[in-house]
């Protein structure tokens, strides 16, 4: 774990119609959450389409945000939202949305099945992977076949460890005081995990 490109997460869903637009989506919000985009990513970020759909308004109105905002107030912003003098605003971590605290047991039991599934902890990576931004990062590697699992390894990882407390922090994250460029962000994490909820909920 430890690389959030953009590219890189969707190289191994190439032919799959319904694995590229999900890995794409899984990257962006894991890119997004680990670190703020500098200069480069917002360029790229500024030229995102979207449809009519919810989704795809989101995606528009992060694209605005994107042309819109420099590189050095975003930082800012993610400093506010997530770091903070002390702590920032919002705390990303599973185990702190389920219980209160942060490293409890849902951190050790999701460590224990990474360790099954033969993934890795990055060395350096200083954040446990209850954090957003990795949780997404695994599950853009379980949809492109980085991570060698079944579909119903990847479901039941989703309905466990993403599922019963991210689209409370995606809803916290659209409504935070310090939110300005990563409101959208909080959209599409929201609407994303919704659809991803409902697809997982379809008979195999």
């Amino acid at each position: 774990m430890g690389d959030t490109g953009l590219d890189g997460a969707i190289r191994a869903a190439d032919g799959d119609d319904i694995a590229i637009p999900r890995a794409r989506e899984y990257a962006l919000l894991a890119a997004l959450l680990a670190r703020p985009p500098d200069a480069a990513l917002l360029t790229r970020l500024a030229s995102i389409e979207g449809d009519g759909t919810p989704l795809g308004l989101a995606h528009k109105a992060l694209a605005a945000a994107a042309a819109e905002q420099e590189a050095a107030a975003v930082a800012r912003e993610y400093f506010e939202l997530f770091i903070g003098v002390g702590r920032g605003e919002l705390l990303p971590y599973g185990s702190y949305y389920l219980t209160g605290f942060l490293h409890e047991r849902p951190l050790a039991r999701l460590r224990a099945e990474l360790v099954a599934l033969g993934i890795e902890r990055v060395e350096g990576q200083c954040e446990p992977e209850d954090h957003a931004a990795i949780l997404c990062e695994i599950m853009a590697g379980l949809v492109t076949g980085e991570f060698a699992a079944p579909v119903e390894r990847q479901r039941y990882l989703f309905d466990r460890y993403l599922a019963p407390w991210m689209p409370r922090f995606f809803a916290d994250l659209e409504a935070a005081t310090a939110a300005d460029f990563y409101r959208p962000v909080g959209a599409i994490g929201r609407l994303f995990i919704d659809l991803e909820t409902e697809a997982f909920a379809l008979p195999a």
